[in-house]
């Protein structure tokens, strides 16, 4: 299918798709639930309002992609390549991105509860306001990444690297942040409550009017 007829498919439902050539074709509010893209080429494609509900694409290349309100719940992403790809307001409930490159991606207001985005790499990223409750973020790459407002309570960031990563006012109560690395953080503000800090790198960080009730910052690194 070439990409001259998919973007006559605005709003269709697509019961087949030649993964191959998907690239910069439209697919505004079109339904590719369940379809298997995996490896496809998706750069620059317009995908706004797609269903793409339990859809395979692991090793997409989405490069530059606009997945703007794109319903992603339970999709697989896994090692999905996402730079600066806009996915904001986007439903990534459940959805497997683990190893996936989001550098630079813009995820404002994006519904992330109970995402995978172990070993994920979201350096320089825009989370702010992002829903990550319960989100599975192990060993990801934060650095640098904006999570201002952000909601990350109850969220597993266990080796995470965070250095440099905008903070103020996000929620981590009850989060697992143990052994992450919060070098030069900017914590202004930030509801730690509860939060497993054992271990964690806090050299310059900046805790100002920060909650820590019942933290744990045991063995912590500190200036």
């Amino acid at each position: 299918m070439s990409t001259k007829i998919l973007n006559r498919y605005t709003g269709a439902t697509l019961l087949t798709v030649d993964a191959e050539s998907l690239s910069n074709a439209n697919l505004t509010d079109t339904n590719l639930r369940g379809a298997d893209l995996s490896n496809a080429d998706l750069r620059w494609t317009n995908l706004t309002g797609a269903n793409l509900i339990n859809a395979n694409l692991i090793n997409a290349n989405l490069i530059n992609a606009n997945l703007i309100n794109t319903n992603l719940i339970n999709a697989n992403l896994t090692g999905a390549d996402l730079i600066g790809a806009n996915l904001s307001k986007a439903d990534l409930r459940w959805t497997n991105l683990s190893k996936a490159d989001l550098r630079w991606t813009n995820l404002t207001g994006a519904n992330l509860i109970c995402a995978n985005l172990s070993k994920a790499d979201l350096g320089g990223a825009n989370l702010s306001k992002a829903d990550l409750r319960l989100t599975n973020l192990t060993g990801a790459n934060l650095t640098g990444a904006n999570l201002i407002c952000a909601n990350l309570s109850n969220a597993n960031l266990r080796g995470a690297n965070l250095s440099k990563a905008d903070l103020r006012w996000t929620k981590l109560t009850g989060a697992n942040l143990t052994g992450a690395n919060l070098t030069d953080t900017n914590l202004i503000c930030a509801n730690l409550s509860k939060a497993d800090l054992r271990w964690t790198n806090l050299s310059g960080a900046n805790l100002t009017g920060a909650n820590l009730t019942d933290t744990n910052l045991t063995g912590t690194i500190k200036d």
